[in-house]
C-alpha cells in the first residue's frame, strides 16, 4: 500500500481575532496564500507538480467566500493548473483536509497535495456565515424539540457530567499558556512559524513572528476574577446542574491563523529529493452527542487506536483541541492519558483557535514535537460543531 507522508508543514504565529491584532490588516486569502507560497518555497519544491490543495476554512462568506484554497494559491503565484478546493467540518476543517489529502495520497489519486486551513475571526466574526437565517430547518427542530445549544453551554456540560470544578478549569488554562511560553522561549516554534509582513493601525509594517494570544504572566488566580461567559435565566432554568464556571480565560480566544502541511507519496518524497518526517498511521471521524457537541473526540480517540493497534501509553504526544479547558480533561479521564503528554507545548487556550487552520495547526506542531523529543506516535484529535471530531495517529521517521 503507498504510504502518506508528511515533508513540512507551517504555520503562521497567531494575531488576536478582533480589530487590532496583529493579523488583522491582512486579508485572509494572503494569509492562506503567504503559508502556501512558503511550503513550496522552503523544499524548493516546484508548484507546477502539486496535484491538488485541500483547504479548511468554518466562515466561507465574504472575504472567506468562493473557495478561498483556490484564491490563495492563485494570490501566491501557483500555476493556474494547480486545483483546490475548500472544506468545513467546522473546527475540525483542516484536520480533515489532511485526512482528505493523505488518503488521497494511499488511494493512488495524488502525489502531492497540500493540506491547509486559514481563518480571520476579526475580519469574518464568529456566527457571520447564516447571515441571520435559520441553518438548522425543521427536520433538526423536530429531532431535538428542546432546541441544541452553542458550544459554551455544551462545555459546561461537560464540566457537570465530569465534576470539573473551576479551580481545575483554571489551573489547567494557565498551565496551557505557562507551556507555551516556555515553549516559545526554548525556540520549539522556531522551525513551524513563518513570519509574515504585517501592517499595524497605524499603517507601521513590521514583521509578525510570536504568538500573540500567549500570556505568559497567566496565573490561576488571576483567571478566578473573570465572571461566566455563557449564563443566562433561560439556560439556568434548562440546565439546573450547569456550573457556570466557563470564562474567557479558560476558553480558546478568537483567533486569526493559517497553517500548511505538505504530504507525499513516499516515492515522490523520494523523486523530488526530499525527506519525509512523518507518516500517517491511522485515521477516524466520528459523531456524538450533539447537545454535549465536544464529547466526541473519546470515542474518535477509542476508534483510531483500535484501527492502529495501539493503547494510549503507546502514545509519545497528544494534541486535544483546547476549545475550552473541559474538552481535554474529560478526554484524558475517560483515556486514562498522562497530563505531561497532553499538549505538552501548551493548546488553543494559549496559542489560539483560528478554526479553519486549527486542524493543520496542531499537525504542525505535533510533527515537530516529536522529532524534537524523539517520539515516535502522536495523537491529534478535536471537537467539531454539532457533535463530531476527527482523529489522527502519526508515526514520526
Amino acid at each position: 500500500m503507498t504510504e502518506a507522508v508528511i515533508v513540512d508543514a507551517v504555520r503562521l504565529a497567531s494575531g488576536k481575532g478582533k480589530p487590532g491584532g496583529a493579523l488583522s490588516g491582512t486579508h485572509p486569502v494572503e494569509l492562506l496564500a503567504h503559508v502556501l507560497r512558503a511550503i513550496v518555497e522552503r523544499n524548493g519544491l516546484d508548484p507546477v507538480r502539486v496535484d491538488d490543495v485541500i483547504g479548511g476554512c468554518v466562515q466561507q462568506v465574504g472575504e472567506q467566500a468562493l473557495n478561498i484554497s483556490r484564491s490563495a494559491l492563485l494570490s501566491a503565484g501557483f500555476p493556474e493548473s494547480v486545483p483546490a478546493t475548500t472544506i468545513d467540518r467546522q473546527c475540525g476543517s483542516s484536520q480533515q483536509a489532511a485526512h482528505f489529502a493523505a488518503q488521497g495520497v494511499i488511494a493512488g489519486a495524488y502525489d502531492i497535495v497540500i493540506a491547509c486551513g486559514v481563518e480571520s475571526m476579526s475580519r469574518i466574526p464568529m456566527g457571520t456565515s447564516p447571515i441571520g437565517q435559520d441553518a438548522s430547518g425543521p427536520g433538526i427542530a423536530a429531532r431535538y424539540p428542546e432546541g441544541l445549544v452553542h458550544q459554551g453551554i455544551s462545555a459546561e456540560l461537560i464540566s457537570a457530567k465530569w465534576k470539573l470544578d473551576r479551580e481545575t478549569l483554571d489551573a489547567y488554562a494557565a498551565q496551557s499558556h505557562q507551556r507555551a511560553t516556555a515553549a516559545a522561549a526554548s525556540g520549539a516554534f522556531d522551525n513551524e512559524i513563518v513570519p509574515i509582513a504585517v501592517t499595524d493601525a497605524d499603517g507601521r509594517r513590521n514583521e509578525h513572528r510570536v504568538d500573540e494570544t500567549v500570556r505568559g504572566t497567566t496565573r490561576a488566580e488571576g483567571l478566578a476574577g473573570l465572571r461566566p461567559s455563557f449564563r443566562t435565566d433561560e439556560f439556568a432554568a434548562r440546565f439546573p446542574e450547569a456550573p457556570w464556571q466557563i470564562t474567557p480565560g479558560n476558553s480558546s480566544p478568537l483567533t486569526d491563523g493559517a497553517s500548511a502541511v505538505l504530504i507525499m507519496s513516499k516515492k515522490a518524497a523520494a523523486e523530488t529529493k526530499l525527506t519525509p518526517r512523518a507518516r500517517f498511521h491511522s485515521f477516524a471521524v466520528l459523531g456524538d452527542d450533539p447537545l454535549m457537541m465536544l464529547t466526541a473526540p473519546i470515542p474518535a480517540t477509542r476508534r483510531v487506536l483500535a484501527r492502529a493497534g495501539l493503547s494510549i501509553d503507546d502514545l509519545d504526544a497528544y494534541e486535544v483541541n483546547e476549545a475550552f479547558a473541559p474538552v481535554p480533561l474529560a478526554w484524558a479521564h475517560e483515556l486514562g492519558a498522562d497530563p505531561a503528554k497532553l499538549n505538552p507545548l501548551g493548546g488553543a487556550i494559549a496559542l489560539g483557535h483560528a478554526l479553519g487552520s486549527s486542524g493543520t495547526r496542531l499537525l504542525t506542531t505535533l510533527v515537530n514535537h516529536l522529532e524534537a523529543t524523539g517520539g515516535r506516535y502522536g495523537l491529534q484529535t478535536m471537537c467539531e460543531g454539532a457533535g463530531m471530531a476527527n482523529a489522527t495517529i502519526i508515526e514520526r521517521l
